[in-house]
């Protein structure tokens, strides 16, 4: 039986590089042998934490590659990131397309096997085939660049995001190419201030040492900020949110929650006078009538984003403990770490 090498969660805390049976298609799949897969923020406490639905199970969900067999010989060659979500076809969500809420879904990654592996098995009806001018490495970074636009979709003029990881940062590029005029963006740390600063955007705070609600007040005339998207899944940014936020403004929580989410008295007065709007924001768009992931690659294709920079670690398969450690540990900024399959068989 040929084989091929893949990252194996067998149990919490127990993930393995080792060798595992080459996947075999169905003639409603593509094979494709996989040149690159980000490793998201929610991977950490999968592998470390909370563990997959069943084990073992090859995690991995933000990826691109080439196909490489498929019934329809002209996609033989092709590159394409893949929407990870396999919804039911069933349920009222699916029947509407709003997929991300099906009731009976699975998913790459986490409830089967995904793509930090050298070769993956993916529904022909998931793939998103890449444009010409789009690296692999930048259709990796499809599923939260459609992840950032989805949140985007419901903010105005004046924008906050609490939370620049990879998604907030691709969020403020996405703002910036539609031109919106004040892009405010909160970290909890110097080193996330400078690297977004270097990306080019300049209203950056770092909100453990400054007042990011007088910093929003000074800057809109008291006024306070159209929408606000809170990134972080803690509480204390969910109520700065609330209190940068103008009257009849937007509220939208974005960040999956790291513990208990608790809002004070005062903050919740808050959303009562200022009659705020809340919104939350889950996935993304993979339908007929609105296709989040097109428009993701649409924009990368047209150069209205720069994803390139956010990859700021790179590793290989093999290298998977120091690439988890970093990001476990945190003992240094990182934004998108990224395995690049370069030599696969």
């Amino acid at each position: 039986m040929a084989e091929m090498k893949a990252l194996n969660l067998h149990g919490v805390g127990d993930l393995r590089y080792e060798d595992v049976p080459m996947p075999k298609r169905s003639k409603d799949e593509v094979l494709m042998k996989i040149r690159a897969v980000g490793i998201c923020g929610s991977d950490i406490p999968r592998v470390f934490e909370k563990g997959t639905y069943h084990f073992p199970t090859i995690i991995g969900h933000e990826f691109a590659g080439e196909i490489v067999e498929a019934e329809d010989k002209t996609l033989i060659g092709r590159g394409a990131s893949v929407f990870p979500l396999l919804p039911c076809g069933k349920c009222e969500a699916c029947r509407t397309e709003h997929y991300a809420q099906c009731v009976d879904y699975d998913y790459y990654g986490s409830r089967r096997d995904g793509a930090m592996a050298e070769y993956l098995a993916v529904k022909r009806e998931n793939l998103c085939l890449m444009p010409e001018g789009v690296s692999y490495e930048e259709a990796a970074m499809c599923e939260p660049t459609a992840v950032a636009l989805h949140a985007f979709q419901k903010c105005g003029d004046t924008l906050l995001i609490y939370g620049i990881g990879a998604i907030g940062l691709i969020l403020a590029q996405w703002a910036r190419a539609a031109e919106v005029k004040n892009i405010i963006l909160a970290a909890r740390t110097d080193d996330k201030v400078e690297f977004a600063k270097k990306l080019g955007f300049q209203l950056v705070v770092n909100a453990q040492k400054d007042s990011i609600e007088k910093f929003v007040a000074d800057l809109t005339n008291g006024q306070g900020a159209d929408a606000c998207i809170e990134g972080t899944g803690k509480s204390d940014p969910l109520e700065a949110c609330i209190c940068c936020a103008k009257n009849f403004g937007t509220v939208v929580s974005m960040g999956n929650p790291v513990g208990e989410m608790r809002l004070s008295r005062d903050g919740y007065w808050k959303i009562l006078r200022k009659e705020l709007r809340i919104a939350g924001t889950w996935n993304s768009s993979f339908g007929e009538r609105h296709n989040d992931w097109k428009e993701a690659l649409r924009g990368m294709r047209e150069k209205k984003l720069d994803l390139l920079p956010l990859i700021t670690h790179r590793f290989s398969l093999e290298e998977y403990q120091e690439a988890f450690r970093l990001m476990r540990e945190r003992n240094e900024m990182y934004c998108k770490v990224m395995f690049v399959n370069e030599n696969i068989r």
